[in-house]
């Protein structure tokens, strides 16, 4: 009954806005029916059996004009549908964007402003026939409501997938991963929604979708300790409510926030109020992280040698200390410029509708044969097979060449910062690019950070060893690590195209050893070919990685301990029906920390037998080579790349694990899992 008295409330309210708007003025040519056009159409051709995402684009005849959310608040109507499709198919649930709020006359609206698409999911079945939707819903200005009908048929785009729904995709809110709770408690409705303490918000608010619950435009409060935010919102209707759903924003205006279905538990009191301008503190705390993690990357295999061998210009005699300051900034500006260019490309490729993630470069085996090459390079170069004037184990060295040395740092640590910055990276796409872009700036200068302070703190390089013979077997013993990255990207290159393609890129970089070393003996006998020895290894880089033919696509993933099917909506669905405990997880082979993490916790023995015996359905998502799926689903749950661990408990909300696993952690979640199935109801 209160749902039907809010309904007719509003529609009165409608009418009294447009008496309003009418009454004053003269008459006006009655108002055409396309104030927000619409149109239905379909990501990609519907096929029996499978579901195909579907969306209904309005589109405002000019910036005056606005729709409405599911539950519109205090006046206006939400979208009505009424479908009309042949057998066996079924419409899922609307999937709307962040909706904004307008206020007018005291009354509170949730709105949208401008165009913009509400996805709906469609299982196809198998009979024929129209397949449309009647459309009621109200196009508005700020002194007029206008009630809207419409009948559209779905349009399916000829050939490919229609790339505009990435773009509509991205702009619908999230689902929250973690379980959220209410209480009615003193004619207040009180939510605990789980969130990382590195999400900066901004004026938040929460879009409640059941109607008549809350009031629309009574005030609302938040607290927040740690990943908890808890808000109070006053209440419409005390009556009992089984679920509460809605959307929260995490600033007015900016599109972005979460989507959630909470159930009724306890809900934690006495937490501190949310600041009023705690966008400054969240963001000094994101921009700490990415510094941080920047600055853990220089003990990696790949970053470390370049480090250790940039110090030791240093401690070469002959070095200023103008040249010490000079040198590194210029290696400092080349971290800072790489790490914030890729963040960069990032931010312009997602804005564009492509689904990618940080390190997206190394899915591209064009980009891993490169980077092989360098490797080998770098190794040779180390090994002392020949000199390159400017690079760090040459003293005398000119700024470009340090600052090529942090392009280069940047770009081959870049796979290494899941478990240092996992949180602030995946926070960074949810930010406004300025303030993105500013966290990935700071990640390239904590890489930096030790080159930096040794350039301008003369006390550190004091404690430097001195010069001596030492620097020599120094040098050649940094090409073990070296050597390892390169025999881990030739790896990632058979992962990529199997046996043949490695082949090609193992013979590509036994050649450029061959040029290297005679570029290197043309400058130790002083002749002068050592330029056409550079141009020799130069052009079978670029050859190598322009003319080495596309790897197949089709190379298995390597048999596991753990029976694990691979990740798609679908199966991950399917799992949680099954209403046994599910486990997912996200690799890549480009990811150190993913190996460790499956070594160590995920593909052995005692995880298989502990998962047997609770029925743990386990879910594998390879990100090795770009997957709009995966990547999707990892925007959704707030994370930037890999590694990612889910943890479903039986009908239960999802766990987010840590980065770093330890042995027992999913042991011991399956052998709870099992006692709670051994358990007598």
């Amino acid at each position: 009954m209160l749902v039907a008295r809010s309904m007719v409330g509003r529609l009165l309210l409608g009418l009294v806005l447009m008496l309003a708007a009418t009454f004053p003025a003269a008459p006006s040519p009655a108002q055409p029916v396309n104030n927000i056009a619409v149109e239905w159409v379909a990501e990609e051709a519907p096929r029996p059996g499978a579901t195909v995402m579907t969306a209904f684009r309005f589109i405002p005849r000019s910036s005056d004009w606005h729709g409405y959310w599911s539950n519109p608040g205090d006046a206006g109507l939400g979208l009505q549908v009424r479908w009309t499709l042949p057998a066996g198919w079924q419409a899922g649930e609307p999937l709307y964007p962040v909706p904004q709020t307008l206020r007018i006359a005291g009354l509170m609206n949730h709105v949208y402003k401008g165009e913009h698409a509400v996805l709906v999911p469609v299982k196809v079945g198998a009979g024929q026939g129209p397949v449309t939707a009647s459309l009621d819903y109200l196009a508005c200005t700020d002194t007029i409501c206008v009630p809207q009908q419409a009948t559209v048929s779905l349009r399916v785009a000829q050939g490919q997938r229609d790339q505009r729904f990435d773009a509509w995709r991205a702009a619908i809110a999230p689902d929250i991963a973690a379980p959220v709770r209410f209480a009615i408690e003193n004619d207040r409705l009180r939510l605990a929604v789980p969130l990382p303490a590195e999400q900066a918000l901004s004026a938040p608010h929460l879009f409640i979708a059941n109607e008549g619950l809350v009031k629309a435009a009574g005030e609302q409060a938040f607290f927040r300790e740690g990943d908890l935010l808890v808000a109070e919102l006053p209440l419409a209707d005390a009556g009992a409510a089984g679920t509460v759903s809605g959307i929260l924003s995490f600033a007015q205006g900016r599109g972005d926030g979460v989507r959630f279905t909470a159930g009724p538990g306890a809900v934690p009191a006495d937490l501190p109020p949310l600041r009023e301008a705690p966008e400054g503190a969240a963001l000094f705390l994101l921009l700490g992280g990415a510094l941080l993690g920047g600055l853990l990357l220089n003990i990696m295999p790949c970053v470390f040698p370049i480090l250790s061998l940039k110090a030791m210009t240093l401690v070469r005699a002959g070095i200023s200390e103008r040249s010490a300051r000079a040198d590194a900034l210029a290696y400092t500006a080349g971290a800072v410029l790489a790490a914030a260019a890729l963040g960069g490309v990032i931010l312009l490729l997602r804005a564009g509708g492509e689904q990618v993630g940080w390190a997206f470069q190394l899915q591209e085996p064009a980009v891993v044969v490169g980077l092989f090459l360098l490797a080998v390079a770098i190794t040779a170069n180390f090994l002392g097979l020949y000199e390159v004037p400017g690079l760090p184990i040459r003293s005398g060295g000119k700024p470009a060449g340090a600052f090529a040395t942090g392009v280069l740092a940047a770009f081959v640590a870049t796979p290494c910062t899941g478990p240092f910055m996992a949180a602030a990276l995946g926070a960074a796409l949810l930010l406004p690019a300025p303030v993105a872009l500013a966290m990935f700036a700071a990640l390239g200068l904590g890489l930096a950070l030790p080159f930096l302070l040794l350039g301008f703190v003369p006390a550190l390089r004091d404690k430097l060893p001195r010069p001596g013979n030492w620097m020599t077997g120094f040098r050649r013993w940094m090409a073990l690590p070296m050597g390892l990255t390169a025999a881990a990207l030739l790896w990632l290159a058979w992962r990529f195209g199997g046996v043949s393609y490695v082949l090609m890129v193992g013979g590509a970089g036994a050649l450029l050893v061959v040029l290297l070393g005679w570029w290197g003996r043309a400058q130790r006998s002083g002749s002068a070919r050592p330029l056409m020895a550079a141009w020799a290894a130069l052009a079978t880089v670029l050859l190598a990685v322009a003319l080495l033919p596309a790897p197949r696509n089709d190379q298995a993933a390597a048999a596991g301990v753990l029976d694990a099917r691979p990740f798609s909506y679908a199966a991950l669905a399917e799992a949680r029906a099954s209403g046994a405990p599910v486990f997912v997880w996200f690799t890549a082979d480009w990811c150190l920390t993913c190996k460790v993490n499956e070594g160590v916790a995920i593909e052995r023995d005692a995880t298989r037998a502990a998962f047997d015996a609770a029925g743990v359905v386990a879910l594998r998502g390879d990100w090795t080579r770009r997957d709009e799926e995966i990547t999707r689903f990892l925007g959704e749950q707030g994370a930037a790349g890999v590694p990612l661990y889910l943890w479903y408990s039986p009908n239960g909300a999802a766990e987010q694990l840590p980065q770093v696993l330890t042995p027992a952690m999913l042991t011991e979640r399956a052998q709870a899992a099992a006692r709670l199935t051994r358990a007598p109801d």
